[in-house]
């Protein structure tokens, strides 16, 4: 009778041996960290929540709108006034340099007009003094060879003789000593120069010193003619 009593089957889940060995079969290795970044993945950075858990302000972004404006006026400004001191700059810069060359000019000129004497004292000796022996030919040839000198020294600095004589009368380079009545030249005509006149560039050192033609003046014996044709 005793054999005939059923005895149930050995259930696994009663031993506790056999269910450890059922989970360490069964484990499966989980990384929490690579799931939080996976999640993290698919969220829209904009729709993140701030660091103070609010969204951007709206009202912050358009002050900040009007300060990148305010900052962008100065520095047009900036840059404008920049290019207005390099013009200025420029024109005194210009203006300097001209004033310089005139002023440069004008030393040289009166320095040049002080040696015009010195010029004229050294043609009047050579069209005057005529040596006769041969000392009075050396010494002259001398003094000469200085004049010559002088007058390339003068030419290089960029002064230039006047010929007045047989040219019309420029009061701008002429001054008119006298006037000679006569019919052998054109009236305004100049027949002879006392003094030259010199130039550096188109400045007038110094007015050449002139005779100038006059119409003839009617003489007697003119007007004794023109009598006798009427008659």
């Amino acid at each position: 009778m005793v054999d005939d009593i059923h005895h149930p089957e050995h259930d696994p889940a009663s031993d506790p041996e056999a269910i450890e060995e059922l989970l360490e079969a069964d484990a499966v290795d989980i990384d929490f960290d690579e799931m939080v970044e996976a999640a993290a993945a698919t969220v829209d950075p904009a729709e993140q929540p701030t660091a103070a858990g609010s969204s951007v302000d709206a009202a912050v972004v358009a002050d900040l709108e009007r300060q990148v404006a305010g900052l962008k006026a100065q520095l047009e400004d900036r840059a404008n006034q920049s290019m207005r001191i390099a013009a200025d700059f420029e024109n005194y810069r210009k203006r300097t340099s001209k004033e310089k060359d005139e002023l440069a000019t004008q030393i040289k000129g009166d320095t040049i007009i002080e040696l015009l004497p010195v010029v004229d004292n050294f043609e009047r000796a050579r069209s005057q003094i005529k040596p006769q022996t041969e000392a009075e030919m050396t010494i002259h040839k001398s003094y000469q060879s200085v004049y010559k000198q002088l007058v390339e020294t003068l030419k290089r600095l960029g002064v230039s003789a006047m010929r007045a004589e047989g040219q019309e009368f420029d009061p701008l380079l002429h001054e008119a000593v006298m006037r000679e009545p006569t019919a052998d030249h054109p009236e305004g005509a100049v027949i002879e120069e006392f003094v030259r006149g010199y130039q550096l560039g188109d400045r007038v050192l110094r007015h050449a010193m002139v005779k100038v033609a006059a119409p003839p003046e009617d003489g007697p014996n003119n007007v004794d003619l023109a009598e006798g044709s009427a008659s």
